[in-house]
């Protein structure tokens, strides 16, 4: 990734529930961005979050299945990142539940590589 260039930040609000073929789908759209070359991708997992639906989901130690909010987001040349959402975008609306993506424009101020 040149940090000159234009950069954007996709970023992918969906549950820790959200399955395809029996592997979680923040998992899943991970993997592919390795896949596909993307500069970078992150999961966050939130401890408490709500959406469209407007049920609070809550991180609580009695619960077996925890429902929490996750974030993942990716960071690369816009139109890479345009591509990737084309690419990702059957796979969201296969879920049936709530998604929110959205894509902003960054300035990246650091990019570097550890030891290998």
């Amino acid at each position: 990734m040149n940090i000159t260039k234009n950069l954007s930040l996709l970023r992918i609000f969906v549950s820790s529930t959200d399955i395809v073929d029996h592997q979680p789908l923040y998992e899943i759209i991970t993997i592919k961005a390795k896949e596909e070359g993307m500069a970078g991708a992150t999961v966050l997992r939130g401890v408490m979050g709500f959406g469209a639906s407007s049920k609070i989901h809550t991180s609580k130690f009695w619960e077996l299945t925890e429902k929490l909010p996750m974030v993942i987001e990716i960071v690369d040349e816009s139109n890479k990142v345009t591509k990737f959402f084309e690419i990702i975008k059957p796979i969201l609306d296969s879920i049936p539940k709530g998604i929110l993506a959205t894509i902003e424009n960054i300035e990246v101020l650091m990019y570097k590589s550890g030891n290998k």
